[in-house]
């Protein structure tokens, strides 16, 4: 089967891609407004843009249901100019799942996913207690692509528990990631290396 994007509808098409590019990482994004109220949204369309310098990409697409408005991320990130990407480990699935509802602008979305706000060392924008990874971000571009937008956010600190590093790697049983599949999720449970033997998996 052949297909032609151009030729099929925009939410079809990411059915496709969301179907295909598996399993994502979360990025739990921790944002706050002008006026100072905290928000928290998973993006799964997340990845590592750069390494040197140390920069983290995430695609804001438009809200669901119809409504023509920004995302409170985005236009959190519009007006502070940063941002903090948590880590979502399994142990906090339902917390971060929590916080994909679209609340209004004006509810603070770590009161709702019952969380803790812990200051950063760069930015103003808090990270989450409970993650065993943040990351305090600013934004360095940002670039509208057809409907969503890119941000790629510079990596100003590095927040990590003590226990996940082990000779200078993260230990990934211990950080017990969370990933996206298409419309479920799955954790990391068998690690291997390459090349394969007949009785690795």
């Amino acid at each position: 089967m052949i297909i032609d994007p151009s030729e099929i509808d925009a939410h079809s098409v990411y059915k496709l891609l969301a179907g295909s590019v598996v399993p994502r990482p979360i990025a739990w994004v921790s944002s706050r407004s002008r006026g100072g109220i905290l928000n928290l949204a998973p993006f799964s369309f997340f990845t590592v843009a750069s390494r040197e310098p140390p920069m983290l990409a995430i695609s804001i697409g438009p809200r669901t249901g119809g409504e023509d408005y920004a995302k409170d991320t985005l236009t959190n990130l519009r007006e502070t100019q940063e941002f903090v990407i948590n880590i979502v480990s399994v142990a906090l699935a339902n917390a971060m799942h929590e916080t994909a509802v679209n609340y209004p602008p004006e509810v603070d979305e770590f009161v709702r996913a019952g969380v803790t706000s812990a200051a950063c060392e760069i930015i103003k924008t808090p990270r989450v207690a409970e993650a065993k990874i943040s990351m305090e971000c600013t934004v360095e571009h940002m670039l509208k692509l057809g409907s969503d937008y890119l941000v790629v956010g510079r990596m100003q600190r590095y927040h990590v528990e003590d226990e996940l590093i082990s000779n200078g790697r993260i230990d990934l049983r211990a950080l017990d990631p969370l990933g996206r599949m298409a419309g479920n999720f799955t954790k990391v449970e068998t690690l291997f290396d390459l090349p394969l033997d007949d009785n690795t998996l």
